[in-house]
């Protein structure tokens, strides 16, 4: 890891304390930044999201789908975490946690927008960090570079109806034609930008692909700290008044996090998948797209949404909760023994 992916959570730390200063000290600046809008998108967020997640799509090789059925056992217990599980468990807590049992310690106002927020971190699986993960728990790299590309595809069509349903089930209401245009703004032009850029600079050979992408990490996590900038600099007076706030929301979104690796992780065991497989899996299924979530949040509901505050807690605990995950695969790769049946 990097040392921007290293002290992930510090980094968010630092922009959530610089974002509230800023936004008390020039909140007009930030007001007519906030208003910059086109088809109900924020254009600077739209820039800053293009580019963070592009860099980590083109990593993405789309070409390595045809080796879906090599692992079917490790890509079908993440599919099924990922589409069938996961998004509906997320809502569950929301629920149980900031519609009920938190409730007298939050907002009012802002309950059904937390949960939104935690919808949509729910319905985006991974896709850069878990390369990360992977190379952590010593994954094997062909079945994560598959299983990322299976996802970001499902993604395009999936994503959308999966948040309006758990959104309408929540009774929020958003137009699909906004939702529509969140995905074509965040999911498809970022897929199909990464795609154009990947097959050019692969022409150079992995040795310019790996040299290229080196340059651009800092771009993408300079990007993602600027949002965070953003959104807290709209975010300041509510945190201010009521500190508690980050931690509640984070307790759904780590319980969360841990059911659902566990769910993964003894799913692949019981089908006799070995380690290699088995953790990146697990990960793949437990970690979020949290820049999706940020974007789409930001894009539905707006900047001083509890929706965009409650993705933005998903970015504070997502790298140290992966890494106790990363050190419980790690210690527990004796309970997996090489698979005699071929995966």
């Amino acid at each position: 890891m990097g040392i921007f992916e290293r002290f992930l959570t510090i980094w968010v730390a630092v922009s959530i304390v610089v974002g509230i200063v800023l936004g008390e000290m020039f909140p007009s600046v930030f007001q007519a930044i906030g208003n910059l809008t086109a088809y109900e998108i924020n254009l600077p967020v739209t820039v800053l999201i293009w580019l963070m997640i592009v860099p980590m799509l083109m990593k993405v090789d789309f070409g390595a789908l045809h080796e879906v059925g090599r692992q079917w056992r490790g890509i079908g217990v993440t599919l099924g975490v990922n589409w069938l599980i996961k998004p509906f468990t997320m809502v569950a807590l929301g629920w149980l946690f900031i519609g009920f049992l938190f409730r007298p310690l939050l907002p009012e106002a802002q309950i059904e927008s937390y949960i939104a927020g935690l919808i949509l971190l729910g319905a985006a699986p991974c896709t850069a960090m878990v390369f990360v993960w992977s190379h952590l728990t010593k994954g094997d790299a062909n079945f994560t570079l598959t299983q990322v590309a299976l996802n970001d595809t499902i993604m395009i069509f999936a994503f959308a109806p999966i948040v309006a349903l758990l959104l309408g089930i929540s009774a929020i209401t958003i137009p699909w034609e906004t939702l529509t245009i969140s995905v074509v703004a965040f999911i498809v032009i970022p897929v199909i930008a990464g795609q154009i850029i990947r097959n050019r600079v692969m022409k150079g050979g992995i040795a310019a692909f790996n040299n290229f992408d080196a340059k651009l990490k800092p771009v993408s996590m300079i990007a993602l700290l600027s949002t965070l900038v953003l959104l807290f600099a709209f975010q300041g007076q509510q945190i201010i008044a009521q500190p508690m706030i980050i931690a509640l929301l984070a307790v759904p979104i780590i319980l969360q996090t841990y059911f659902i690796a566990a769910i993964a992780y003894l799913a692949n065991k019981v089908l006799g998948v070995e380690h290699k497989i088995a953790a990146p899996s697990s990960m793949i299924g437990a970690s979020n797209f949290f820049e999706l979530a940020v974007a789409t949040a930001i894009g539905l509901f707006g900047f001083s949404s509890g929706a965009a505050l409650a993705t933005v807690v998903g970015v504070l605990v997502e790298v140290p909760v992966m890494l106790s995950l990363v050190a419980i695969a790690n210690r527990t790769r004796g309970w997996f023994t090489p698979s005699k049946i071929a995966n």
